[in-house]
């Protein structure tokens, strides 16, 4: 791995993302193992929010995972399905912790 903290980190063999820095998890979605990049982080950003309706959880996922992936418009059904199931699948310690790392800071 090359690069630094300023600079970003690079490959040094293919000039790409070094895989240690990767970020993507995989879940199913529509029966297909899809990876979406900084999932975890995006979901415990969106718990943060302390929302409670199903469907604006799910869009600001939506809103959060676009930043960073593509969603087929097909399957948009599909992704808020399977991203609200992994939210809800999050165990509630770990929202719960996050919410104290947040008051800490703030």
């Amino acid at each position: 791995m090359g690069g630094n903290d300023q600079d970003g980190y690079y490959c040094t063999i293919c000039g790409g993302i070094p895989p240690d820095q990767i970020k993507i998890k995989k879940i199913p979605i529509d029966g297909k193992e899809t990876g979406i990049d900084r999932l975890d982080w995006i979901l415990l950003d969106v718990a943060s929010l302390n929302l409670t309706n199903d469907e604006t959880i799910t869009t600001e996922i939506i809103k959060r995972v676009r930043q960073f992936n593509y969603i087929p418009t097909k399957k948009m059904t599909e992704y808020r399905n399977a991203l609200l199931r992994e939210y809800k699948m999050m165990a509630p310690s770990e929202r719960r912790h996050q919410k104290r790392e947040d008051m800490r800071h703030a």
